[in-house]
């Protein structure tokens, strides 16, 4: 079995930490990571439990296939309940935290209570210990994690660590690994800020060596590692431009939301697309793009390293932001970009860079950044109030917010609140471009239909990576549907976020998926964990997941009414592009979702539906 088999409790009151075997059972149902961590996570806490409290938990885990020869097996999740939304939260990352964490003998860390004083977990093989990290508090990310190799005097130590957003409690407040790799939304940040736990600092020598099947394993992740590699998109396409190869596909089919959802067409998606990125500036001739990166164990390399231009107000006087670092991704941008109007390359990197180095959600800061210039222009918000001029395509005022918010300072302090608390505040609820009170990722639910209900009945509030319909209504992935069109969307909908649920919990990278379906990930788990893990058994370990993250939302206080879009998508057509004249038209599809999900008319998981999944 590719477990380790293994688990630390970290109680952060008393300062103890234990370890225990892993529940063998609850494996076999839930595979790991995602799935896996949410059981224990649903089965520790109650669901109505105020999420900066002690009594919540927050687990970091990693999957039976981290770690191993699987091609991007490096994946891990931090799973808690979300002070953005109150929902579930389980965020992924990858870069090589995941993987080292497993080669040192361990599948999970559960840390419960909370700290008098700031401390970070120093784990080194089989052992762990609680460390004093006063000296580390008000540091930045990059900061933490060079300070601890020092300090451990280690440079192969991998660090997992919060931020100024973290600790200030932005309400979506990123984990950071690796320098710019992140459990990035829902706030999980926030929760480890509230703990007072700084980092979890991991060295892993003892490796994974307790595969079901080590012969038929190296022989199957060859076999779909060579499916990755001549695939146009996992072999071309990601490796070459990155996840923004989509922002000029995105804006020109009408489906890129503008300036806070008004428009759903950016006139600057070219300035800030991934063909601006490789293509040199005319102030020094240089590059934005300096390279491709991978995390552990990928054979895709889509990361993006990039280099800022040193002559960018942003960054004049500031050298220390001069260097290559972690480049800009296809949601980062739009959310920075897109949805402010701003077509200013260089500004959106800077930003970025301060996301990265704060430990702060780009999504969400960006889309909140949309509401705040919307309110800017009706005038409800001031420049006395935003320290400065703040209409829709402004630079400065982007680069500004994104400092004062991961520092928490002035009108920062509402927007790390996020738009949803934003806007109410200042009597435009409407305005709030969220579900579940966490902001729109970079598709626009009036122009991809299937986008719309996935974000509406998304079990961590609107995301893109619990159910990618866009593989299929853009991509033609695995089968080409109309992205205008609801019909068969809540059959397409629920299929993927069940396949996503598998993906997630096996420890690898959904953009796998571009080329793998679960037959392709089936064999790998299997000869990785027992032929037990057939495709049926897979399926339904999806199904079980999705579910029962549902029901831990309800039972928090979620309903039917939740499983809605903003007021604007529901109402606004789609103003150019092929959805012109389109609403997302959510009410056609969600009773047939429900149908197709097993359960009642108000949302609610039946008695026959768990039953049959046995939760």
């Amino acid at each position: 079995m590719s477990w380790a088999g293994n688990i630390l409790r970290v109680n952060l009151g008393t300062g103890v930490v234990t370890s225990e075997p892993l529940n063998m059972s609850w494996a076999r149902q839930y595979l790991g990571s995602r799935g896996l961590a949410s059981k224990y996570l649903v089965e520790e806490i109650d669901p109505k439990v105020d999420p900066l409290s002690p009594d919540n938990k927050i687990i970091w885990a990693t999957g039976p296939l981290t770690g191993t020869m699987a091609s991007t097996g490096g994946r891990y999740t931090v799973v808690t309940k979300s002070p953005l939304t109150g929902a579930i939260a389980c965020s992924n990352s990858g870069g090589y935290w995941g993987a080292e964490l497993k080669m040192a003998g361990w599948d999970m860390v559960i840390f419960e209570g909370r700290s008098d004083k700031p401390v970070y977990l120093f784990i080194q093989d089989g052992k762990a210990e609680l460390r004093d990290a006063g000296h580390l508090w008000g540091k930045t990310v990059w900061q933490t994690e060079e300070m601890l190799k020092t300090e451990l005097q280690d440079p192969q130590v991998r660090v997992s660590s919060i931020g100024a957003a973290g600790e200030n409690q932005v309400l979506y407040a990123a984990v950071v690994n690796d320098l710019h790799r992140a459990a990035g939304r829902s706030g999980v940040g926030a929760v480890m800020g509230s703990k007072n736990l700084k980092a979890i600092a991991v060295r892993g020598t003892i490796g994974v060596g307790n595969l079901a099947n080590p012969k038929e394993f190296m022989r199957v992740t060859a076999e779909k590692k060579k499916i990755l590699a001549e695939n146009a998109v996992t072999g071309q396409g990601l490796p070459t431009f990155g996840t923004q190869v989509l922002m000029n596909v995105i804006n020109e089919m009408g489906a890129s939301p503008t300036r806070n959802h008004r428009d759903v067409q950016f006139e600057g998606a070219k300035d800030i697309s991934a063909e601006a990125m490789a293509t040199p500036r005319k102030t020094d001739g240089k590059k934005p793009l300096v390279t491709n990166q991978a995390c552990f164990g990928c054979t895709i390399a889509c990361g993006r390293i990039q280099k800022i231009d040193q002559s960018h107000f942003s960054v004049q006087n500031k050298p220390e932001y001069w260097g290559a670092t972690g480049g800009l991704e296809y949601e980062a941008a739009w959310a920075l970009g897109n949805a402010n109007g701003v077509n200013d390359l260089e500004a959106l990197q800077y930003a970025n860079m301060l996301c990265n180095e704060h430990g702060m959600d780009p999504i969400s800061f960006g889309a909140t950044i949309g509401a705040v210039m919307e309110l800017y222009e009706m005038g409800v918000l001031t420049k006395e109030q935003l320290g400065m001029e703040a209409p829709f395509g402004s630079a400065r005022a982007l680069c500004h917010f994104a400092e004062i918010t991961a520092k928490g300072e002035g009108f920062g302090k509402e927007i790390g609140q996020g738009s949803k608390r934003l806007t109410a505040k200042f009597g435009h609820p409407d305005l709030s471009m969220t579900v579940k009170g966490q902001e729109f990722p970079a598709y626009d639910g009036r122009a991809i239909q299937g986008m719309g209900l996935a974000y509406a009945t998304s079990n961590r509030g609107a995301c893109h990576l619990r159910g990618y319909t866009v593989a299929s209504e853009v991509l033609g992935i695995p089968v080409k549907t109309d992205p205008l069109v609801t019909e068969g969307k809540p059959e397409l909908v629920k299929a993927f976020q069940d396949a996503t649920a598998t993906f997630d919990s096996a420890g690898i990278c959904i953009f796998t998926s571009f080329a793998w379906g679960l037959a392709d990930v089936q064999p790998q788990v299997a000869a990785a964990c027992g032929e037990e893990f057939t495709l049926e058994n897979l399926n339904l370990i999806g199904e079980r997941i999705w579910n029962m993250e549902r029901d831990f939302n309800n039972r928090a206080g979620f309903t039917s009414k939740d499983d809605t879009l903003p007021k604007r998508l529901l109402t606004e057509p789609a103003n150019s592009g092929p959805a012109k004249g389109l609403v997302a038209k959510l009410p056609e599809m969600l009773p047939e979702y429900y149908v197709a999900r097993g359960w009642d008319h108000d949302g609610q998981v039946t008695a026959e539906t768990r039953s049959r999944l046995g939760l």
